[in-house]
């Protein structure tokens, strides 16, 4: 099968990530009997740099006639100074809407190696494995009006939904939960917010069309409680943007490090553009330091998700997990008596396990 993918380095550590996602990508490629050809384009801080925006036109155009689309990461205190709409994550919400991705995917898995970079206890976190989804292009940050008035002493912030924004994210949760534990809860604030309500009758509507899937509603006050205190009793959570943005944060902490978190941002034809979570780290750009495991896994979500690679995703997440399970981490990831590693030889690491090499041996002629 042949992919064509345009790579979105972007700014800070997203070069270095982008680097190890290409040659992991590749990696599969080889192994499974797939061609990925890639083609490289501006974003965010950079773009401003070199084409006064942070969205060139000519990303638009690549990325439309891609088959999917891989970014590293946008900002940094360089662009602090440049106006409004300069702004380098101005290019990855600009991506987002001219691409039409408003799901939002966010795994948060616990891994047994990395417990002591968590600060919960293992009785507490031990065997979760949650999938947030969060609606992306609506709600409180895309409503109108919005601003002050014209004296400064009033605001206004619009929380602005359509039925149909609705009926799509929670079709895309529902379909999630009926490939992996057939659970879904329904998070809102609908004893307060008239949006909310509508939500939760979105919901129990879009819940007759999955007989197999159950279904609960939960506040997101105690959603965010049962995140960090019960976090088996989820499987797939739904929510919309203000909530999903705030509650996927607060999950971080269940596998210790931003490092560790992949995500995707789709549409309902499988079209999405996968990046860590981890941002563009400034402070460690260039030192070769920066976990490459959250780009690594967002590379195995774009083989699952976009492509129907199911073997493949499987096969790239396994190699992680033996990584970090062989004591391999990198300064993000405190592990006992463990190797630390950089980006370049955990990202080999990774590829060795991921094609059944000795990995030992590798390690060790690396390092020669």
């Amino acid at each position: 099968m042949h992919k064509h993918i345009s790579l979105l380095p972007g700014d800070g550590v997203g070069k270095e990530v982008m680097e190890s996602a290409e040659a992991v990508l590749q990696a599969v490629g080889t192994e499974f009997g797939h061609t990925f050809t890639t083609e490289e384009r501006a974003i965010g801080g950079e773009a401003v740099d070199h084409y006064d925006t942070p969205l060139p036109e000519a990303t638009i155009q690549a990325s439309e006639q891609a088959d999917a689309l891989l970014l590293g990461a946008v900002g940094g205190p360089k662009w602090d100074g440049v106006s409004a709409a300069k702004r380098p994550e101005k290019g990855l919400l600009g991506i987002r809407k001219a691409m039409g991705l408003f799901a939002n995917l966010r795994p948060v898995k616990w891994f047994p190696a990395l417990q002591s970079a968590s600060p919960l206890k293992e009785s507490v976190i031990a065997g979760s494995d949650v999938l947030i989804i969060r609606e992306l292009t609506g709600g409180l940050y895309f409503g109108e009006p919005r601003g002050r008035n014209g004296q400064g002493d009033a605001v206004v912030d619009t929380l602005s939904y359509q039925r149909a924004e609705m009926e799509r994210i929670v079709d895309k949760a529902f379909q999630s939960a009926h490939m992996r534990r057939g659970h879904v809860t329904s998070v809102d604030k609908a004893n307060v917010l008239e949006s909310s309500r509508m939500w939760r009758e979105v919901v129990e509507a879009k819940s007759k069309d999955y007989p197999d899937v159950e279904v609960e509603h939960m506040l997101v006050d105690a959603a965010a409680m049962a995140l960090i205190t019960q976090p088996n009793q989820f499987d797939v959570l739904v929510t919309e943007n203000m909530f999903g943005d705030i509650l996927s944060d607060e999950a971080s902490v269940l596998t210790g490090s931003l490092g560790m978190l992949p995500s995707a941002s789709i549409r309902s034809d499988g079209f999405g553009l996968y990046e860590p979570v981890h941002g563009s780290a400034p402070d460690i750009a260039g030192q070769g330091s920066v976990n490459p495991l959250g780009m690594i896994l967002s590379v195995a979500l774009m083989l699952r998700h976009s492509f129907q690679m199911t073997e493949e995703a499987s096969a790239v997440e396994q190699a992680v997990q033996e990584t970090l399970n062989h004591g391999y981490h990198t300064a993000d990831l405190p592990q006992e008596n463990g190797q630390l590693m950089d980006t370049e030889h955990m990202t080999a690491a990774v590829i060795d396990y991921l094609t059944a090499k000795s990995v030992s041996d590798s390690i060790c002629r690396m390092y020669v």
